[in-house]
Formats: structure tokens, sequence, C-alpha cells
């Protein structure tokens, strides 16, 4: 098998293996509370992992992530202060609904990212305007404030 294709396997067993998680998290009756133990979690450490994944911009946080994970194909449209990020397409969210999972959205993806963009910009908002789960799309718009 080239390692292209091995590569490619690799990230959807990835997005397979989440989506099971959060699927049995909820079967457990701990989404939640796992949602917010992580989403703590995300946001003290979002700085290093952005560092580990040698992210140094906030637009880098979804263009370099969907480059690594090839989940998401996410277009940047810039804005005065910051800048939406949008997505038609993710396979977390695809596989989730295929096998009747909660939404994982949050817990592996958004609040991930958001720990990282607050990492790098303490002051920058985050802001989930729509989600594949529920619309037709994921929207984010981040405004870069400076304090």
């Amino acid at each position: 098998m080239q390692n292209e294709k091995k590569i490619q396997l690799l990230q959807l067993t990835y997005a397979a293996v989440l989506a099971d998680a959060a699927d049995q998290f909820a079967k457990e009756n701990v989404l939640q509370n796992v949602i917010q133990r992580k989403k703590a979690e995300q946001m003290a450490t979002g700085k290093m992992k952005a560092e580990q994944f040698g992210i140094t911009s906030s637009q880098a946080v979804f263009t370099q992530l969907a480059e690594a994970f090839n989940c998401a194909a996410w277009q940047i449209e810039n804005l005065g202060k910051g800048f939406v990020a949008v997505t038609s397409t993710c396979k977390l969210c695809a596989i989730a609904k295929k096998i009747n999972a909660p939404a994982p959205c949050y817990l592996y993806c958004l609040d991930p990212m958001e720990g990282m963009v607050k990492g790098l910009n303490p002051n920058a908002t985050f802001i989930v305007e729509e989600t594949l789960w529920e619309g037709k799309k994921c929207r984010v718009l981040i405004n870069k404030n400076t304090g």
C-alpha cells in the first residue's frame, strides 16, 4: 500500500474511533461531563498544542489541522479584525451521523481549536455561528481583539 493511501486510511480510522468514543461516552451518560472537562483542558493547553503542530496564527489553526487530519476542508475569509472559517465537509460529523452517535463537534474539533486560537491570542473571540451537525456548514468567527 502506498504511503498516501496508508495516511488516508489512518485519518479515516481516527475519525471513526473518535465518533465511536463520543457514542460510548453518551451511552454511559458521561458525555457532557467529558466535554466540560476536556474543554477546560483544551483552554489550559491550547498554546502548547498549537506549538506542537507548529501553528503560529489563528488562521493556521484551521488550515494546518485540516491538512494534518484531512477531516474538514476549512476556507478562510479575512475580515477587518479577524476572519471567518467555513467548511461544508467533515468526515467526523458524517461518520458520527452514520452510526447514530451524538455530535462530536465540540469535544474533538471546536473546543481544541478554540483552545489553540486563545492560546495564541488570549483576547481573541471564538464564535461558532453554525455547525454541520445542525446546519449545512460549520462556520466560526474569530475576532482578533488586542485588548
